[in-house]
């Protein structure tokens, strides 16, 4: 395999490669030993959609990696920054995000970071800081039905299950909601995806996903100009899925939303901080317009 970078760290060598020319077997066991939730297909999807870079020891072990998706002409979402443990310390998570940085140079950079990269990304002179709460547990419907008579939410138009046919449609109000054109993403989630849409006077105006992921399934994305449609969308996701694992990762500000996945049996288990390099991503292109109400995945956006 061709060598792209070599870096010394106390008194062995990484080798710096592309992240196709590795076995898939040993990136799923290096995001294991750090504790992420990826399956096997979580990586080969991400493998599929996007380019990256592994960091390998001179046993060929996998001890780091990162990797970004394009959206549009200049934009980079970066994503599964992983280093071992021993390394974080040492620079590898630096050295990995300058290479990222360099290939794509020009570009504007996206990000989800864990609360132990944050600082790193920060020296790197990312800002533009939003919470992203994740949410997960045993789906439990029947304790949010519970809490609709007192706190009901009405929503006019219909709900129905996506067909193929609605392809369009979505990829519409997603780029209206991020401002870039992630059809790319699309033609990988909209397959392994079960999804809802609320259609109002003849027309989409929200939607989610619901796909396997991790432990068990992922509400994500949902796009929709207020929560209460975007709780419209989600509902059926969560009777679909009751008993059974189910997390959903939203910007903190959408409290409403958060309440509907508490109340559904997710609680909040863990937090990323939402960051950029360049400017703002993912703005909706208007205020009152539709948004992100739930990510595809922290690596995904």
């Amino acid at each position: 395999m061709e060598t792209i970078a070599r870096l010394h760290i106390d008194t062995f060598e990484l080798t710096l490669r592309d992240i196709r020319e590795v076995d898939p077997k040993l990136l799923h066991a290096l995001s294991v030993s750090v504790g992420w939730p990826h399956r096997d297909n979580d990586w080969q999807m991400l493998l599929d959609l996007g380019q990256g870079l592994a960091a390998v020891d001179e046993i060929g072990r996998v001890v780091g990696t990162v990797m970004w998706l394009r959206y549009g002409a200049d934009f980079a979402m970066v994503c599964m920054l992983i280093t071992l443990p021993r390394l974080q310390e040492q620079g590898a998570g630096r050295w990995l995000m300058e290479k990222a940085h360099e290939l794509n140079e020009g570009a504007v950079f996206g990000l989800n970071a864990t609360r132990e990269a944050k600082r790193l990304y920060r020296s790197l002179g990312y800002g533009y800081e939003q919470k992203i709460l994740r949410c997960q547990g045993e789906a439990r419907p029947e304790a949010f039905a519970s809490g609709m008579a007192m706190h009901p939410v009405k929503v006019e138009g219909l709900i129905r299950a996506a067909a193929a046919s609605d392809r369009e449609s979505l990829l519409r109000l997603d780029l209206a909601a991020t401002g870039y054109d992630r059809s790319i993403a699309y033609q990988a989630l909209l397959p392994v995806s079960r999804g809802q849409v609320l259609v109002r006077n003849d027309e989409i105006v929200a939607f989610s996903l619901c796909r396997p992921f991790g432990r068990g399934h992922v509400i994500g994305p949902i796009i929709a100009a207020s929560e209460d449609d975007a709780i419209a969308v989600s509902r059926a996701h969560v009777v679909a899925h009751a008993g059974s694992f189910l997390r959903a990762d939203t910007p903190a500000s959408n409290t409403a939303f958060t309440n509907f996945l508490v109340g559904s049996g997710m609680q909040i288990h863990d937090s990323a901080t939402s960051m950029a390099f360049g400017r703002a991503p993912f703005k909706p292109l208007t205020p009152a317009g539709p948004r992100r109400i739930a990510l595809a995945s922290q690596a995904i956006g």
